[in-house]
Parts: structure tokens; sequence; C-alpha cells
């Protein structure tokens, strides 16, 4: 294999297993630590270390006011109320099943987009369509019949709609160039936003001796500095480097990873009605990965593409 395939590859499997580990490693985190105090204290980490690569790279931090604060109000929409959710839904139901719920963003997209007028083939459509009736098998009837997992699933749902919607909104607004600054702002935004809230809703009450567990306390840093900057300076890599009909396959085999790796260390068992729509829905996403990304053999533009493409509410 040459060189450069090399370094692709290499890419991928890192976001591949970053952002696909991220479930399990929220679930171990969430155990003892509390949700939105993890999120929070989570990116403002991976905010402060990519602010140190850029400096290191000799990037410049400064951008106008606009674009600082629209990236920050993208990430209260996508790391906030998003991944903070996230967290939050993980205190209630499975890893593996959050992350079906996660696999259903690109196809929410889809919908988003006819909803603005957009023209979206016919095939992608259906696809959705197969899509979303397979969220609708995973969230199930048990999302109407009460108790800590139906407020689980509520949460997670809401999670992956704020993480669409807000993908899908950030188009029109003003972005630092650079993905990796923008990734910052948005960070910041995120994590300021979630720590507020944590301190707000008594959280900090909660941080007992038995918080601190060495699990917990190590599945945290494994987000702040794997799942966050290790996985998106790789995909950021990816986008000025590899054709977006490759970049977006992380759409669908992040699920997968979270799924098995849910199985393998947490003992997950998810139903047969789960694993039939979780099949739908990664079919689904993959229809529509590869109809979006035909093509294509080079990305437009890091920062517009990386809003385009990036679905893990995870990472």
């Amino acid at each position: 294999m040459r060189r450069d395939g090399v370094r692709l590859w290499t890419a991928l499997w890192i976001v591949y297993l970053a952002w696909g580990s991220t479930y399990v490693a929220i679930k171990i985190a969430v155990r003892t630590l509390p949700p939105l105090l993890t999120a929070g204290t989570r990116f403002l980490a991976a905010a402060a270390i990519l602010a140190g690569i850029v400096v290191v790279a000799r990037r410049s931090l400064r951008v106008e006011r606009r674009e600082a604060l629209h990236a920050a109000a993208v990430g209260v929409a996508l790391l906030a109320f998003g991944v903070g959710l996230v967290h939050v839904a993980e205190t209630r139901i499975d890893s593996g099943v959050a992350a079906m719920i996660a696999g259903s963003v690109p196809l929410q997209i889809v919908v988003w987009r006819l909803a603005a007028g957009e023209h979206v083939s016919r095939q992608t459509v259906l696809a959705a369509v197969v899509g979303l009736v397979g969220l609708a098998i995973v969230v199930g009837p048990e999302s109407f019949s009460g108790g800590a997992t139906a407020v689980g699933l509520l949460v997670m749902l809401t999670a992956s709609i704020s993480w669409s919607s807000g993908s899908f909104a950030s188009r029109w607004l003003q972005l630092p160039r650079d993905p990796l600054v923008a990734t910052v702002y948005e960070m910041l935004g995120g994590g300021v936003v979630l720590t507020v809230a944590a301190v707000a809703t008594g959280e900090l009450a909660d941080l007992d001796a038995d918080a601190f567990a060495p699990g917990p306390i190590a599945a945290w840093a494994y987000l702040a500095v794997v799942g966050s900057v290790l996985g998106f300076t790789a995909y950021v890599w990816l986008l000025d480097n590899a054709p977006i009909s490759q970049v977006v396959t992380h759409q669908y085999v992040n699920p997968l990873v979270a799924v098995a790796l849910g199985a393998l260390l947490l003992d997950e068992r998810p139903g047969p009605a789960t694993l039939l729509g979780a099949a739908l829905i990664v079919g689904a996403v993959v229809v529509t990965a590869r109809r979006e990304g035909r093509g294509e053999v080079r990305p437009r533009s890091s920062s517009a593409v990386r809003r385009e493409t990036r679905a893990d509410p995870t990472g």
C-alpha cells in the first residue's frame, strides 16, 4: 500500500474508533460523574488542547467577532444540546441504543433539506424514509411507556434532532475558515453553557469521593483527548486529503463500532426489534452517503463540508 494510502486509512480508522468508542466511554463516565458537568468540562479541556495545537502550528486564533459568536452558537446547538443530552440519555439507556439513534442524524438532515425546499433525489428521500422507520423501531413503544428508559430514549432523540438541525442551520452562519479554529470556539461555547447548566442544576453537589472512581475519570480523559481532539484532528485532515465519499463512511461505521464495543465491554444485548431498526438506519445511511457523495472527488471547502458531513454527536 502506498504511503498516502496508509495515511488515509490510518486517519479513517482513527475517526471510526475514536468517535465510535465515545458512546461506551460516555456510559462509563456517567456511572459516577454528573452528566452535564462531564460533558462541559470535557469540551473545555478539549478546546484548550486544540487551541494549543493551533498556536504550536502557528495558525492564528484571531477571528472576527461575528465568526466567534456564530461558532459559539453552533457549539451550543451541537455540543450543549446535542452531545450534552447524549450524556444525560446514557444515564438511562444503553450506549449502543444511543449510537443507533445518533446514526439517524444524516437522515434527519435530509428532512431539513426537504423542509427548506432543496432538491433531493428520490433515492435519497426513499432511503431517509426507510431509515426513519428504523429510528421509530429503535425508539419504539418503550418511549411512551414511562420510566427511566422512556425518558432516556426521548432525551436521546431530542439530542439527535438538536444535532441535525444545528448542523443544517450552521450552513448559513459565518464561521472561521480554519476548521480547527472554528472547533475551538464551538467547544468553548458548548462547554461554557454545559458547565453553567451543571452548576445551575446542582450537579456540583454530586461530586463526592465516590464520583472520582478510576474508571469514570479515565473515560472522561479519553473523551476529552481521544474523542474530541484526536478524532477531530484526523477528521479535519481527511477533509483536506480524502474524497468525500470516503470521509462520509464514518456516518455508518461509527454506530456499528459503538454497538460492537457496547456488547463486548458493557455486555449490552440489544433486542431483535432494536437490531432490526439499527439495520434499517445503517442501510439507509449507506445509501444516502453514497448517493450524496457520488461524483465528488475532493472536498469543496474544509469548513463547509465539515458541517455537511460531520454526523456523530459525540465527537
